[in-house]
């Protein structure tokens, strides 16, 4: 067994890999042991992952959909009373009404001693780092077709190995200069929610497919919140992407033809 990044042999390894990290509600979309090394695992941890953790919209957004880490905490959320007195908002688990506010000596003043009784906090932008937005796809990319593939030594060896994936393999080790460019637009609201087959309703934080257009390239499309990032596997290039968009009325690879009916695609 040899790592799907470094190559090197893995079969001492013991991690299992998340493919979604924790921090964005994935428990169950893992790696078994060795698929990703030990070291690539905690490296990509700590630099890949949880830079995009670290980025303001994406940790407003986990704050306003109240989406925990794996220890069952939300993010706090910085935000102003006035013009820029500031306030850190803290809420609980979901399921918990129960929240907090750390207020500034400044706020204080304003709060209890002006009548103020706003708190500004910050709406999530849809504008993401574009180098740390593009190696987080990379990594997510190639694991996610390690996913479909977990049982197959053969086809994580080829995957392991195959020239063409050496590319962007490479990119999420170790970046670039230039950001390898994806895609981006909304597809649904961050709040959207769906109704399934028993009557409840639930959110969906991320949800991917794998694209493989009419030109024979390979794109990975991930919605997280419902903001559709879409990468090429070969090349940096979105060229094939944006022409199969016009051919399929913009269609998004994640409700298209087989997914189209699919109510639980994604979850």
């Amino acid at each position: 067994m040899i790592c799907l990044f470094c190559k090197c042999d893995s079969l001492d390894s013991r991690s299992v890999e998340h493919v979604i990290p924790e921090s964005l509600g994935n428990t169950t979309l893992t790696l078994p042991p060795g698929v990703v090394c030990d070291k690539c695992n905690n490296y990509f941890a700590r630099k890949v992952e949880k830079p995009l953790m670290d980025l303001a919209n994406v940790n407003a957004l986990r704050f306003h959909q109240r989406v925990s880490n794996k220890k069952g905490r939300i993010p706090p959320l910085a935000g102003t009373v006035g013009p820029d007195a500031e306030v850190l908002a803290r809420q609980f688990a979901l399921g918990s009404n129960i929240g907090s506010v750390e207020v500034s000596p400044e706020a204080f003043d304003l709060i209890f001693h002006h009548g103020a009784n706003v708190i500004n906090l910050p709406t999530p932008q849809d504008t993401w780092d574009e180098k740390v937005t593009s190696r987080f796809l990379a990594k997510v990319a190639l694991e996610a077709m390690a996913t479909r593939l977990a049982f197959s030594e053969e086809g994580l060896h080829y995957l392991a190995t195959e020239p063409q994936f050496d590319p962007i393999r490479e990119y999420a080790r170790r970046g670039s200069r230039h950001p390898w460019p994806y895609y981006s637009r909304r597809i649904y609201d961050s709040n959207k929610s769906w109704t399934l087959a028993d009557g409840s309703t639930v959110q969906r934080v991320w949800e991917f497919e794998v694209l493989h257009t009419e030109r024979g390239e390979y794109y990975f499309a991930l919605a997280l919140f419902g903001l559709e990032l879409t990468i090429n596997y070969g090349t940096p290039s979105i060229v094939g992407y944006l022409e199969w968009l016009g051919k399929h009325a913009d269609a998004s690879p994640l409700y298209y033809d087989k997914n189209v009916n699919n109510p639980n695609n994604g979850i």
